[in-house]
């Protein structure tokens, strides 16, 4: 089975509104490791016992976007050259164009499962085309994404309609929403987790929260019946300033044994 590879990315240089998700590794992290809770998934495998898992801490990166770009770049390469299989923490949504970018150089066109309140497909956002509000945009114009589909979309702007249209994105609407609604996808696999996507009453320390979201189990109930290997993940967009009682950054700890559960369940996907 795969290793899993847990790393932060303390980085909002591309926040839009405010800043505070560079904190949101930290946060959930702790959460992961405290005593409050342990360390078993609901698919019946325990992190660092029954799924190999190894957390690595914080990426060293900077305020400087092309640098922190290159570093993300070369650490993803360096673990798929490992046949590890990278699960990182964001940090703003930002950090998904340099992981899927490497991903991709590694694997080829990717499979990507998004989800989050907003479809971050800007081609800039206030002039700034690294934006968190722009992952997707550059994800698709660069060839990344052989397949996009977005899970939890329910602020969609003229803009991004278009450009969803575009690209062909795939939206599953959140009206009338179920999970056997969200197609499942072959592999290679990316998964990408904006915890906005999450309704604000399950996920209040959030940046840009919108009402009407996803509740927990709808999201592990997607999560559960992707069936392909899996060759990259992030949780992204946890503001610690924004949490009540530290319930967002157990979630996120919670989405980070079942997504490294459904890693190790699903197996391996080789370059």
């Amino acid at each position: 089975m795969p290793a899993i590879r847990l790393f932060g990315l303390p980085t909002d240089i591309n926040s839009s509104f405010e800043r505070g998700a560079a904190g949101g590794p930290v946060a959930i992290r702790a959460a992961l490791w405290s005593d409050r809770g342990n360390l078993a998934s609901e698919m019946g495998g325990e992190i660092c016992h029954d799924i190999a898992f190894i957390d690595d801490g914080d990426l060293p990166l900077s305020e400087d976007t092309a640098r922190d770009d290159a570093a993300i770049h070369r650490h993803i390469v360096m673990l798929h050259e490992n046949s590890e299989v990278p699960l990182a923490l964001g940090g703003d949504h930002a950090v998904t164009f340099p992981l899927v970018a490497a991903a991709s150089a590694c694997f080829g066109p990717l499979n990507i499962l998004h989800f989050d309140a907003h479809p971050d497909l800007y081609d800039d956002f206030n002039g700034n085309p690294r934006s968190h509000a722009s992952p997707f945009a550059r994800i698709c114009e660069a060839g990344h994404a052989a397949r996009l589909v977005q899970v939890g979309i329910r602020t969609l702007t003229h803009h991004c309609r278009d450009q969803a249209a575009r690209f062909g994105v795939e939206i599953v609407p959140m009206a009338g929403f179920a999970p056997v609604h969200v197609p499942v996808l072959d592999g290679p696999l990316y998964i990408s987790i904006d915890l906005d996507g999450l309704d604000p009453s399950a996920a209040p320390g959030v940046a840009h929260p919108e009402p009407g979201g996803l509740t927990v189990r709808e999201m592990l109930a997607v999560l559960a019946r992707q069936t392909a290997p899996i060759i990259g993940a992030d949780i992204v967009e946890h503001h610690p300033g924004r949490d009540i009682g530290g319930v967002t950054a157990i979630l996120g700890a919670k989405l980070v044994r079942e997504l490294a559960a459904l890693i190790d369940r699903n197996g391996p996907c080789r370059p």
